[in-house]
């Protein structure tokens, strides 16, 4: 559910590639037995051709404590993909005649600020206004705590809005859970039910429901963070739809083939999901590979990661759930759809190079250029460098080579020059040079 961002995200390529008819397994097993051999991912993937499923793979344990591996039916907290089965939801009550697109929020909850100009349609398109709850410090105290609609809605309706309704986009968890709640009145039924009812059991889903209290016993898994240590759970009474469902990879791209195969909604209406504004659909995201495009969604919540792209034009997916990551998914993503349209990928190799907790010293400080919106500052904890951007978590540095260190799960990499006072940070095919104050 939550959006975490380092300091960029998508990698965009712009050269031409070519479907396979055949993708090269036994690189791929390579590709996640190095993630796997140096602690660097833990969950499931899936490849999607045509329609099937051509590929997948599961490394790590579901629970570590009792050494449990993951087959192709466990099952992962997906996040902010609920999302997208919630906009599928929204659009199936609209051919039901159950609500409109411009339907207004105060029809629903009038205690939320601009309730009245508030459109169905702002709350799937991120348009809304209102504030993203997840985003106060105060909701790590209670998001392992059942709430209810009353309790949420207060909550929710306390924030002042961030901007006014349909004037841009701004990522907001709180509008797909009044987009539950919604639901729930229009069927009256849990929203557990209605995805039930209208999504998995129509199609056979049966590793996707809305998530209860992890159970490791039904092939759930538990989520780790840094050295695999277990995360504390949200209660699912509080994401439902922007970020609740658990699910499998092989289910998430059955879900996504149907949807774009029009057997969920209609095609008019698949086809509003995908319009943009301000690089927002409705429950969708569009992301490009070389010449490509899919259209998917990204998750995250508690330690699980997850990500899926389904591409129109080549019927072709991929999909994956994560319990524990220490690497970029983009990168795993990128190695995936590489072996699935026959381009060249490396297996990741982790060579580290030792200094002492004095050697970092030479690094220490804060870094900043014109041209680069971020002050990056460099600390040292443990023997371990850590780097922090303005306004953004704090993340460790590994060793790589003389002066050289990265971050994997980022796919940030920075180069030190102590004698001149400057680092040069490459992400993304970005590089930028900044000089220490």
């Amino acid at each position: 559910m939550n959006q975490k961002i380092v300091l960029l995200l998508l990698v965009v390529f712009s050269i031409e590639t070519s479907i396979s008819q055949t993708i090269d397994r036994d690189k791929l097993d390579d590709y996640y037995s190095a993630l796997a051999i140096n602690n660097k991912f833990m969950g499931s993937v899936a490849l999607m051709k045509d329609g099937q499923i051509i590929y997948t793979k599961q490394i790590g344990f579901s629970d570590i404590e009792t050494m449990k591996k993951p087959d192709d039916n466990t099952k992962y907290r997906i996040g902010s993909i609920s999302k997208t089965f919630t906009a599928a939801l929204v659009f199936k009550a609209i051919e039901e005649d159950r609500i409109t697109l411009d339907q207004r929020l105060a029809t629903y909850f009038p205690t939320i600020k601009n309730s009245n100009v508030i459109t169905i349609a702002d709350l799937l398109n991120h348009r809304s206004g209102i504030y993203n709850f997840t985003n106060d410090p105060a909701y790590l105290s209670y998001r392992t705590v059942p709430k209810s609609e009353a309790e949420l809605l207060s909550i929710i309706s306390e924030y002042e809005s961030v901007f006014e309704p349909n004037t841009r986009s701004e990522y907001s968890n709180s509008n797909y859970v009044l987009l539950s709640f919604i639901l729930e009145k229009l069927y009256n039924k849990s929203f557990a039910a209605i995805l039930s009812e209208k999504i998995t059991a129509p199609l056979g889903l049966k590793n996707t429901y809305l998530g209860g209290k992890i159970d490791i016993s039904n092939n759930e898994t538990n989520s780790y963070s840094g050295e695999w240590n277990k995360e504390t759970e949200t209660d699912m009474s509080i994401p439902l739809g922007a970020g609740g469902i658990v699910s499998t990879p092989t289910d998430i791209l059955v879900f996504a083939e149907a949807l774009f195969t029009f057997k969920i909604i209609s095609e008019k209406n698949v086809a509003k999901m995908q319009t943009l504004k301000d690089n927002y659909g409705l429950g969708l995201f569009k992301m490009p590979f070389y010449e490509r495009y899919s259209f998917g969604h990204t998750g995250g919540i508690d330690g699980f990661s997850s990500m899926f792209g389904y591409f129109p034009e080549e019927k072709s997916a991929f999909a994956l759930t994560s319990n524990g990551s220490n690497f970029n998914n983009n990168d795993i993503a990128i190695a995936l759809l590489s072996a699935l349209f026959n381009q060249n990928f490396e297996v990741p190799t982790f060579s580290t190079y030792e200094l002492s907790s004095e050697d970092l010293d030479q690094y220490l400080g804060v870094y900043s250029s014109d041209g680069f919106p971020l002050k990056v500052t460099i600390t040292k904890s443990e023997g371990t460098l850590v780097a922090q951007a303005t306004g953004q978590p704090s993340f460790p540095l590994d060793a790589t080579d003389k002066d050289t260190f990265k971050f994997d799960q980022a796919g940030i990499v920075m180069e030190f020059e102590p004698a001149t006072n400057q680092m040069t940070l490459k992400q993304a095919g970005g590089v930028f040079m900044l000089t220490k104050e």
